[in-house]
Formats: C-alpha cells, structure tokens, sequence
C-alpha cells in the first residue's frame, strides 16, 4: 500500500486486551484443593531434563559448573510454582487482577525440525512452534515488507523466506494472545535485522559514516523535536531508506499497543544495541581485535536485548517500570541477552568464515587472543556461554524469590521462554547455518 505519509503512524491495532485466565491444567494433583495455575507451569514445560553430549576437546577440561546452578533452576520452579496444600490457595503470587497466562495451545506432535544442535551447549528443547500461527505470521510479515514498507528488492526474497521469522517469533512468544501480538515483535525483529544488513553488514553496509546514518534511523524511534523550519526535513527522511521505513512503521504499531513506558523502555534498549553496533564498527576502522573481555562487554550492547525486554507487550501486559528498573531484573535480562547472542556466534560461524573481510565473533576473538586453534577456541565460546546460561538461571531464581509479583514471575517466563526459542530457531535454520567440523 502507499507510504502513510511522514508522520502519519501506519494504521495501528487497538491495545490487546491481557488474556483471559483458563483453567488449571487436567492431571495436575496437591494435597488438599489444588494449587492455581502458574507462571511456572508454562516454563516447566518447555524445560525437560535434556541430556547432553558435551565435546572432547583436548585440551584440559573446564571446570565444572558450580553445583548451584541446578539448584538454582530447581529453586526457579518451586518458586513460580508456589505455594501448595491445605489452606494456601490465598497465597499464591498468582491471583487478583493480574490473571495467569493461559496454558499453551500446542499443535499436534510433528517431528521435530531439522537442525543439530551445537555439542556440549547447555539449552533446552521447545516444542514445535504452532504451524497455524507460523504460517499467518510469515504471510503477514511478508506482506508488510513488501506492500508497507518496500524493505527489499525482489532479488533478496529469498534471503527473506529463508530467514524464518515466523518461525522465530512464534517460538519466542508461545504466551503471545493473538497473531496481532506477535506481529508487534515480528515487525521489530525484521526492521532492527534491515538496518544491521543495510548499514552494518551483508548489503551495502560499512563502518565508514556508521555513526551518522545510525543516529538519523533512530529519530524514527525517538522522534526529533526541533523548530517548524527544519521539522519537514526530517519528516522527509524518515521515508528516505529501507531501515528508517521499517524502523518508522513497526515503532508506530509498537507504540500503538504498548504503554508509554514499555515504548520508552524499547527506545532505550535500541539505543543500547546502536552503541555496540558503534563500537564493532570503530574496531573495524582500526583493524582492531578486542580482548575477550572487551568483546563481551561489546555484545553486552550489540545483543539481543530488545526483544526479550519486549516480552511482557507481546503477551499484553505490562512488568511496571519500578520492577524492570531493579538491579537484579537488570541482570537477569542482560545475562539473558548476553547468552543468546554468543548462541548466535557460535551458530553463525562457518556463514561469517565463508563471507568476505574478518567478522569478528567470540570464537575468532578467543582464537587470536589466547592463542588457540580454531577448534579449542570454538569449544571455549561453548563453556562461556554455558557458564553465562546457568548464571541466568540462578539469577531469576534469586529474583523470583525475593520479589514474587506475579508480574515478575510471569516476565522471568517469557525472558526464559525467549532464550529457548532463539535456540531453537538458530539450530533449526539450516538455510543460514551450519556447523563447523570439530566433532
């Protein structure tokens, strides 16, 4: 359809209503009256024990993670679960007017996907997305792109069906209420990933005038605000490239459903992801190799951060800005963010050998800097983010226990659940990825 105009937002959807509660689970049992439905419940299942097979590197084995990690998850699960057995019905987190999620509507059981799995990477297995929705969502985004927002050409479709982001989002967002919700973080995922391919990356990006063309994409989010004579201008630019486009239309649905805060705590998170983007470029301008340690301080920004923090609008409802402000949600949410994107290190690393110049990534940066071969360094990237996947996981627990708001249970969830589901969708795209052959 034709552009709506310079500031005129695109045509936006009325803020869902939170979902309605359902009831508890069949085959559930306590003592006494059984427990309400929890945040929990929903997390528990897409967490089964999974065995492993951890690689055989051969260099001296890492140390063992710390025996409180299981506890911890353990921990997790007795807390979000809450209380049980005569009389504690009016005790639990879950309750008033903060109604639980309702149980997973799962399809019926498919084979799962194909797509190995990294060896030795401490995760956990989702089910398979529901194919109703993955397939609405990839027409509706697909649509988007091509008749709102002129994302790509044709010669790039291809590129576009491949990436499988309606795959991605679903996985993500199993709590999602409707289609429309989750079409508020698939339209975000696609123009964030427009500008990296565009500015930063595969098609046409440069580090050359990084900063410039950032700072101006992001006025689509955080609009400019500046006198009459030079307010058309900017309205102009805003239409003027594929990213600014994409950025303008999905922050307009986006703000349309979400609270003030929820839009403004998503500007901050892209601003955040802008600054490594900075960064990583800066580096490459001086044909720079961080030290590991700087290079995980880089991702802590250029990460996926955005899109979990996103979760609670997705599921239509809101974690308070008070609550999202804590230190200790703070660090679960960067732990999170930290953990998924070294994921995608490790599965993007034969795309990013096989593309042209140096990318860096964790293993290509512990390579270089301990002075280790490919393999060894690869295998070290896999017991780092293990290390930072169990230290998520006693973080939300620590936070579940020391503030059982529902809505921060129910937040923790959805962080968790998103960790999974960027997993599941990196192993299971094998249109963009494959693994090195170092087992």
């Amino acid at each position: 359809m034709p552009d709506s105009g310079p500031l005129g937002p695109p045509p936006r959807p009325q803020r869902p209503a939170p979902p309605a509660a359902v009831p508890e689970a069949a085959g559930v049992t306590a003592p006494g009256p059984p427990a309400p439905p929890s945040a929990f419940d929903f997390l528990a299942a897409l967490h089964p024990p999974v065995a492993i097979p951890a690689p055989a590197p051969p260099r001296a084995a890492a140390p063992a993670r710390t025996p409180d990690a299981t506890a911890a998850n353990t921990a997790l699960q007795r807390i979000l679960r809450g209380p049980t057995g005569p009389g504690t019905s009016s005790l639990s987190v879950i309750r008033g007017d903060a109604p639980p999620p309702p149980d997973p509507v799962l399809p019926p059981a498919a084979p799962p996907a194909e797509g190995q799995a990294v060896p030795g990477l401490y995760h956990h297995p989702v089910p398979e997305p529901d194919p109703v929705r993955v397939e609405e969502v990839s027409r509706r985004i697909k649509r988007w792109a091509e008749d709102e927002v002129q994302l790509y050409p044709e010669e790039w479709e291809g590129q576009f069906d491949g990436f499988s982001v309606g795959r991605y989002m679903v996985g993500c967002h199993p709590d999602a209420p409707t289609v429309d919700h989750l079409m508020l973080a698939t339209r975000l995922m696609v123009a964030e990933n427009a500008l990296d391919d565009c500015y930063c990356e595969d098609h046409g990006g440069s580090p050359v005038g990084l900063g410039g063309r950032i700072l101006l994409a992001h006025t689509a989010l955080d609009h400019l605000h500046t006198t009459a004579e030079y307010t058309p201008a900017w309205q102009e630019s805003l239409t003027s490239d594929a990213p600014r486009r994409a950025y303008r239309s999905a922050m307009g649905y986006f703000t349309g459903a979400a609270t003030p805060s929820q839009a403004d705590r998503y500007r901050h998170d892209m601003a955040r992801l802008h600054l490594g983007y900075l960064a990583e470029a800066a580096w490459a301008q001086t044909d720079h190799v961080p030290e590991v340690w700087e290079y995980l301080a880089m991702r802590q920004f250029n990460n996926f951060r955005p899109c979990p923090t996103i979760t609670d609008t997705v599921g239509g409802y809101e974690l308070p800005a008070d609550l999202h402000a804590r230190p200790d949600m703070q660090r679960v949410i960067a732990l999170a963010g930290n953990a998924t994107t070294i994921v995608n290190d490790l599965y993007s690393y034969t795309k990013e050998l096989n593309s042209p110049g140096r990318h860096l990534n964790l293993p290509v940066v512990i390579a270089e800097r301990e002075k280790l071969s490919d393999r060894d360094a690869y295998l070290k990237a896999i017991e780092i983010h293990n290390e930072l996947m169990h230290a998520f996981e006693a973080a939300a627990a620590d936070l579940a226990e020391a503030c059982p708001v529902p809505t921060v249970l129910r937040f923790l969830r959805g962080v968790a659940a998103w960790v999974d589901g960027n997993h599941d969708w990196h192993r299971t795209n094998t249109y963009r990825y494959s693994l090195p052959d170092f087992w």
